[in-house]
């Protein structure tokens, strides 16, 4: 679920003869990357039996890997126009793989959260290039197709993280038990470090700018004081500094955008381009983007950890449960993608928000009704409608957010996109999470469950009233003619 900055030279008339091997190795990054958002969260349980801690470090685990991402995935992207994409495609490839390994001989839950927030930061090295990459390798007339293949791919990589984490958890390969969810990346990480050093052509910005780290350290800084406290205030009982944090990150995201502005008026190259806001659309995505993210991953997070740690689930049932959310995903996607996307646009958007909100309360109905002795069988028609709603929100979404946007200011808007994505996650892994283990604290899991994802579903209905602001899809109503 990510997009990539977007400032290429043209390519050959004929494309790079390795094309299509390009393609499958920047899929595959982008494969490792989504896997590694969603992976963890049904190996949690297992986690914890080893390392002991406390609910809110099983948080952490998850959330430093999206907020390392979320924090530095806009300098990442502007290191590519610097140094050359190529280049940074390949360190943050590299590093990614070493850390992965690291993850996987973590002997703490302290040294297993330091290693998921470097696999982050590397990731956000490795993925703003991709897209950027692939435009120099393949010709104008083939670029459609490369890009079209992102949608289904990211969409089942996306969700079928539990379902892989609950395999690989449960098989206990060599003895590796949960180890082995980080072990996957390894070998996969070599064979498309190697395949990229050889074929992956060099590029960088024509005119390369300068790195704003004033802008980089404001940014990251307000991220921060928004998201620790999120995560960290239950356990320690809500002090003060929790909310006065919170409150002063607005602030201090505020100095981040006036200095921008002065940036660019002094004639210098800001983080993120401040024309950018001045779309419509595009700042209409970044509010529905926060609550759609928000409400997708930290929803993901509760579901796997109610059917393990509220209904006795094994890690492997518990991964084999979510196969129809990652079915629903893929046909969503692919209808979204080839028909209805080109059809009807933003109504498609619209159509899949209003279609998720229902989809999780029906979900939470079916927690209530069902219980403590609830089955896949009668999970699989809610889950079955989130795939589907989900992947019709997909599909179009980036298109549309960055449809009014200038070729100059694409980079910047492809990387602010994925920041909100990633941020989208991380709050929504701490509001969720956090009310989750308070509900679960005072009731049982059951109405946790349900609780969390009645708030899932309302989050659904605020990005349904944000997408009424997106603009009508320069294609809309093109398809077939």
């Amino acid at each position: 679920m990510s997009t990539q900055a977007l400032s290429p030279p043209a390519p050959p008339a004929t494309g790079h003869p390795l094309r299509k091997l390009g393609l499958a190795v920047i899929l595959a990054v982008e494969i490792m990357d989504l896997l590694d958002a969603t992976i963890v969260g049904v190996a949690s349980p297992s986690i914890r039996a080893d390392f002991g801690g406390s609910s809110t470090q099983i948080q952490w685990i998850t959330a430093a890997y999206t907020l390392a991402f979320s924090v530095l995935m806009i300098t990442g992207a502007r290191l590519g126009d610097i140094v050359g994409r190529r280049r940074m495609f390949l360190v943050g490839l590299g590093g990614f793989t070493v850390c992965s390994a690291l993850c996987a001989a973590a002997g703490s839950a302290g040294t297993l959260i330091g290693g998921r927030a470097a696999q982050g930061l590397f990731a956000a090295m490795m993925v703003p290039q991709g897209l950027g990459i692939l435009r120099q390798m393949f010709p104008p007339k083939e670029q459609g197709a490369a890009f079209g293949a992102f949608g289904p791919v990211m969409g089942l990589a996306a969700v079928a993280g539990p379902v892989l984490g609950g395999f690989l958890t449960d098989a206990d390969l060599f003895g590796s038990g949960w180890r082995s969810v980080f072990l996957i990346n390894v070998p996969i990480g070599v064979v498309a470090f190697a395949v990229a050093l050889r074929i992956l052509p060099e590029g960088r910005s024509p005119h390369a700018p300068r790195l704003d780290l004033p802008g980089s350290a404001l940014v990251s800084l307000g991220v921060l004081m928004l998201v620790y406290p999120l995560v960290q205030g239950r356990d320690l009982g809500w002090p003060l500094w929790t909310y006065l944090s919170m409150a002063g990150a607005v602030p201090v995201l505020g100095v981040f955008a006036w200095y921008q502005r002065r940036l660019v008026a002094r004639g210098g190259s800001p983080l993120v381009e401040p024309g950018l806001f001045r779309h419509r659309g595009f700042s209409a995505a970044l509010v529905v983007g926060v609550a759609f993210f928000a409400a997708v991953s930290g929803l993901m997070l509760v579901l796997t950890l109610h059917l393990q740690v509220g209904l006795g689930y094994s890690a492997l049932h518990a991964g084999a449960s979510m196969i129809p959310w990652s079915a629903g995903t893929v046909v969503g996607a692919v209808l979204s993608g080839a028909v209805l996307g080109p059809k009807y646009g933003r109504r498609t958007i619209q159509a899949g928000f209003a279609l998720s909100a229902v989809a999780v309360a029906a979900l939470a109905l079916t927690v209530h009704l069902a219980g403590h002795g609830a089955t896949t069988w009668q999970l699989l028609p809610a889950l079955l409608l989130n795939g589907f709603a989900m992947g019709l929100v997909m599909a179009p979404f980036f298109d549309i957010a960055l449809a009014d946007v200038e070729e100059r200011e694409t980079g910047s808007a492809s990387g602010v996109l994925n920041a909100v994505q990633q941020l989208g996650g991380s709050v929504g892994v701490a509001v969720l999470g956090t009310a989750f283990f308070s509900y679960a604290a005072d009731g049982g899991t059951v109405p946790a469950t349900q609780w969390t994802a009645l708030m899932a579903a309302a989050a659904f209905v605020a990005a349904l009233a944000a997408a009424f602001l997106l603009p009508r899809h320069a294609r809309e109503g093109t398809a077939g003619h």
